[in-house]
């Protein structure tokens, strides 16, 4: 399997809860041989999350720290089970990256087919490029639904190392049966680190294993390839000014 040079998945400390800064978190990437990160620190509706102007005035992100290409995004809250997210379309429609994701924080849990209604409601939004740790067994889902939803809305399932590990236990086998079915069904997959400190950015070792078990192949990754995940973003319509 070939090397990951992209984590698409970064918080810095202004989410509230993780506990690096930009710099950090670039320093550590760039020490970890990463070409790009996205961040995507949370969107409001988060609790201690950053304040709106936050999200919308990344354009004084350089667009390489320490060597290291940075993706201005976030990871918008979904709201309700028609997908309606967090970040109004002028905030969205600035950014190079989005990220949309369930959190018990935001949206209460609820019925299969409510949450797969959320999850595919906001693969409808035009500005949603990757659907985070849909594992979570908080939120259930059907996943045929949802893999079936990504591919005619060509966004990335996300496969989330964090969600492995530390956070949201009992993910692993929800996240391997998603991985197989994409697998079989031949989903464009993001590897997500959800690094809440700088130090777990590139951390993959989990979802690398679980994925490789699944048969998913290196061209369905997106983080194999700065080019290749450019290019997705620019056919989705990002502007990317470099």
């Amino acid at each position: 399997m070939r090397k990951m040079v992209i984590d698409t998945h970064v918080h810095t400390i202004s989410s509230g809860h993780a506990y690096s800064t930009l710099g950090e978190d670039c320093f550590e990437a760039g020490k970890k041989g990463m070409k790009l990160i996205a961040i995507t620190d949370h969107g409001p509706a988060m609790p201690g999350g950053p304040h709106i102007f936050h999200i919308g005035n990344q354009k004084v992100y350089p667009d390489f720290i320490n060597g290291v290409e940075v993706l201005k995004g976030v990871e918008a809250n979904i709201l309700d089970c028609t997908g309606k997210i967090d970040i109004e379309e002028k905030i969205l429609s600035k950014l190079e990256i989005v990220i949309a994701s369930l959190h018990d924080h935001c949206i209460k849990p609820g019925s299969i087919k409510e949450n797969t209604s959320a999850i595919i409601g906001a693969m409808k939004n035009k500005y949603v490029d990757i659907i985070a740790h849909p594992g979570n067994p908080a939120f259930p889902i059907e996943i045929d639904e949802v893999l079936k939803a990504a591919m005619e809305y060509n966004v990335l399932i996300e496969i989330n190392n964090s969600s492995l590990g530390t956070s949201r236990a009992g993910s692993e086998d929800n996240c391997r049966r998603i991985a197989e079915a994409a697998a079989l069904n031949g989903n464009m997959i993001a590897l997500g680190s959800d690094a809440h400190i700088c130090f777990a950015i590139g951390e993959f070792d989990k979802a690398l294993g679980l994925i490789k078990d699944a048969g998913i192949k290196d061209e369905n990754i997106i983080n194999t390839n700065v080019d290749k995940l450019k290019d997705f973003l620019r056919k989705r319509g990002k502007h990317l000014n470099r």
